[in-house]
């Protein structure tokens, strides 16, 4: 006789697999911008629970994920020295020829059109992370002056770092949203 026991956290990684299922995103949209998500329950709970587990810890885990082996290009300054405080940060997505122009002297390229497929609402997981890290100066010039801190540069080679990783947590996302039924 085989026995299981069903754990909360089994729940758990079957609602999160639903909650990435395309058909239940597409299906549900308006709700989901109004309302808590609705869980249907399907027949084949334990791959349901299997692929949420999987999607889980990819997403837990990915300060850990190996970097995805993107082209990083950088381009010589014209006068022929790099001037750090120089560079001017632009951190644009461009889909169609799969390159993010980190600021004016550097550029990712290489990144694969599955790894734009893995939403965050309305943005690509990489989309985000450009989007999250753009200075941003506040409009009080006191403000500014004072607490406004954040320098991209500072920063630059963190994000590039993270913008690998998360091009590899949303291409295995991809491969594990593709298994699910259509």
């Amino acid at each position: 006789m085989v026995s299981f026991y069903l754990t909360r956290e089994d729940i758990f990684h079957y609602a999160y697999a639903i909650l990435h299922h395309p058909a239940y995103r597409e299906k549900y949209a308006l709700n989901l911008k109004r309302e808590f998500p609705r869980i249907p329950f399907y027949d084949d709970f334990w791959q349901w629970a299997t692929w949420g587990k999987q999607l889980m810890d990819l997403h837990l885990n990915y300060e850990t994920a190996k970097p995805f082996g993107l082209k990083r290009v950088d381009q010589k300054d014209p006068k022929g020295f790099q001037n750090p405080s120089g560079l001017k940060p632009r951190l644009i997505a461009r889909k169609e020829t799969g390159d993010i122009e980190i600021d004016t002297h550097t550029r990712l390229s290489g990144i694969p059109p599955e790894a734009w497929d893995y939403r965050l609402g309305t943005y690509s997981a990489l989309e985000w992370i450009l989007e999250r890290y753009k200075e941003r100066a506040p409009k009080d010039p006191t403000i500014r002056e004072k607490f406004n801190t954040y320098r991209f540069a500072d920063y630059k080679e963190q994000v590039i770092e993270l913008l690998q990783r998360v091009c590899t947590i949303s291409v295995a996302t991809m491969k594990i949203i593709e298994q699910m039924p259509k």
